[in-house]
């Protein structure tokens, strides 16, 4: 590094029309910060550059390069930087659609920017730097993306030439680790060969990771996947990207190439389990081999292009412990679900879309006993659950020709033939509702489901029109006293204004009156206001309400403390 601080300037190096514009810098100790908000002290309009994208750290004898949390990431010699590192005199750094190298000073005195205030060792907003006179500063645009749009369809090219893409990745969602290894090979080598053409702009390496993303991964989402912070990922045809991060919705810098990309990733997601989509059959639910959940729509019904939804799951399934630290229920009531699991209360989580109900039927599902044969039913395999004995069945759709299809309420009739001490649906939406019930009612207790509903009464309504669904002429009266038979334990969750998730009523069916299905709540969350962050606030607290079932406690040898349900249970910030 140099001795003095006049001794360096910053290049900042843009693509623009095929052709490289420039802009210099005299640097002083100080932060710099880089990015696309007109607030950096080096502002860089242009794609691929979030707001605040990085930060340059200079005192007279070092310097580094910190990533801000960008979406297309910061890369020094190639490589995505995950920390902050130090970088030397003509290092590359990739800022999105720029190149930026710490240089030497040409001859002449050239534009320095202001010296730092007196007795202030690191301003914190170094003024924005001026442009050389004979150096015109960068265009914005969307060149940098056509560019690399370029490149990636010559090599895509190249590739198919060289290798059966769809053999590799047609019986699974990524290939094998040796056809990977062997496509990395052959696109390393396609970018090795046309490295000389590339623009600054385009790091080789970058450049080999995306196309590598794409010939075997999800292309754009595979970061996205990565982020533990994200809970759903939303693509919008392809310029439209958005994830739900900390309860948010925000929209990505993340584009595909065309529709015909987003179609790929779609059947590369949905082959492996069987499944199809095209302009018969234009939309399909799938799971990637996580577990995470995936709804896709194409034309003619989609009019914005293919739309990809995923539900993530967290690589490290959710414990009753994480919902207590979230706040989505207490202590004490986790408990008391514990206990009705134990004594094999039927159980339904009710809710309304993203509010949690899959996440809290798999936390319920860790009380289930060990030594017990366990059979869960979904639409789309979603449940992991920990027990050593648990047989999983998944429905199947029709084929082409319109046969074959295997329903919900076709194994929940078949479980009832497997011997099983606990039936687990993942969602109830349509007829099996009934059969659900006759087996609640038949010996088989203890089981749990879910239902869409907006309340634990509207749950109850919910049902009886399900029933209603299977195509039984039964009378009001008789469907509903199998509900208030069957059906103990109806637990609300509620997706609120902050993006939080809360278990907002706890309610015991305890049976009927005349004609109306008789309910008490034991827990509620009372919502008090929201804080200036908007930051939901409020407390749980017990109504009172003793469960009937309160004398079962005792006999099975579980304690359980009689003063929980009747004290306010816990304040939530």
């Amino acid at each position: 590094m140099p001795k003095s601080t006049d001794e360096l300037d910053l290049v900042v190096e843009v693509t623009e029309d095929g052709q490289r514009r420039r802009i210099r810098q005299r640097l002083h100790p100080a932060e710099y910060s880089i990015g696309s908000d007109p607030a950096c002290a080096i502002c860089v309009s242009h794609s691929g550059i979030s707001r605040q994208h990085a930060r340059l750290l200079y005192d007279p004898n070092d310097a580094q390069i910190e990533d801000l949390g960008s979406t297309n990431g910061t890369f020094v010699d190639g490589v995505r930087i995950k920390r902050r590192v130090h970088i030397h005199v003509g290092q590359r750094v990739i800022i999105g659609a720029c190149v930026i190298w710490l240089d030497h000073p040409q001859e002449g005195p050239g534009p320095a920017a202001p010296a730092p205030p007196a007795g202030t060792e690191r301003p914190a907003k170094p003024p924005a730097p001026a442009p050389r006179p004979e150096e015109p500063a960068p265009i914005p645009g969307d060149t940098a993306r056509a560019l690399m749009r370029k490149f990636k369809a010559q090599i895509h090219s190249e590739l198919l030439k060289r290798l059966d893409l769809k053999r590799l990745v047609g019986t699974n969602t990524t290939a094998t680790k040796s056809l990977q290894d062997k496509v990395r090979a052959t696109v390393a080598s396609i970018v090795n060969e046309i490295k000389e053409q590339l623009p600054a702009s385009i790091a080789p390496a970058q450049l080999t990771r995306e196309i590598i993303q794409e010939a075997i991964g999800l292309g754009p989402l595979d970061d996205l996947l990565e982020d533990g912070e994200i809970t759903e990922i939303m693509v919008n045809g392809p310029d439209r990207v958005y994830v739900e991060r900390r309860g948010k919705i925000q929209l990505t810098e993340r584009t595909f190439v065309d529709d015909a990309q987003v179609l790929a990733i779609i059947e590369r997601i949905v082959a492996p389990i069987g499944k199809r989509i095209d302009e018969s059959s234009p939309y399909v639910d799938a799971r990637l081999p996580d577990g995470s959940r995936v709804n896709a729509i194409i034309a003619p019904l989609s009019l914005k292009g293919p739309t990809i939804t995923i539900r993530k799951f967290a690589k490290t399934p959710f414990t009753v412990a994480d919902l207590i630290r979230f706040g989505t229920l207490t202590d004490q009531i986790a408990e008391f679900m514990r206990i009705c699991v134990l004594l094999r209360k039927n159980i339904i989580i009710s809710g309304g879309t993203g509010s949690g109900k899959t996440t809290f039927l798999n936390v319920l599902s860790n009380f289930l006993p060990k030594d017990e044969r366990i059979v869960t039913i979904e639409d789309t395999a979603e449940l992991r659950l920990n027990q050593p004995h648990v047989v999983s069945l998944e429905a199947r759709p029709a084929n082409i020709e319109g046969r074959g299809a295997v329903t919900i309420r076709d194994l929940v009739r078949n479980a009832l033939r497997m011997r099983p001490d606990r039936i687990v649906v993942g969602e109830c939406r349509g007829g099996e509702s009934l059969d659900m019930l006759q087996a609640m009612n038949t010996g088989h207790d203890g089981s749990l489901t879910t239902v869409h509903s907006n309340s634990p009464r509207d749950t109850i309504s919910r049902m009886e029109t399900m029933v209603l669904m299977a195509g039984m002429e039964l009378p009001s009266r008789a469907i509903r006293e199998q509900i208030a038979s069957a059906v103990d334990i109806i637990c609300h969750t509620d997706r609120l204004s902050d993006g939080t998730r809360r278990v907002t009523k706890i309610s015991e069916v305890t049976g009927m009156e005349k004609d109306v299905i008789v309910m008490q709540d034991m827990f509620i969350f009372k919502q008090t206001g929201l804080d200036p962050k908007g930051r939901v606030l409020g407390y749980f607290t017990a109504t009172g309400s003793v469960p009937t079932f309160i004398d079962e406690v005792r006999i099975r040898g579980l304690q359980l403390d009689r003063e929980v349900f009747t004290q306010q249970v816990e304040s939530t910030p």
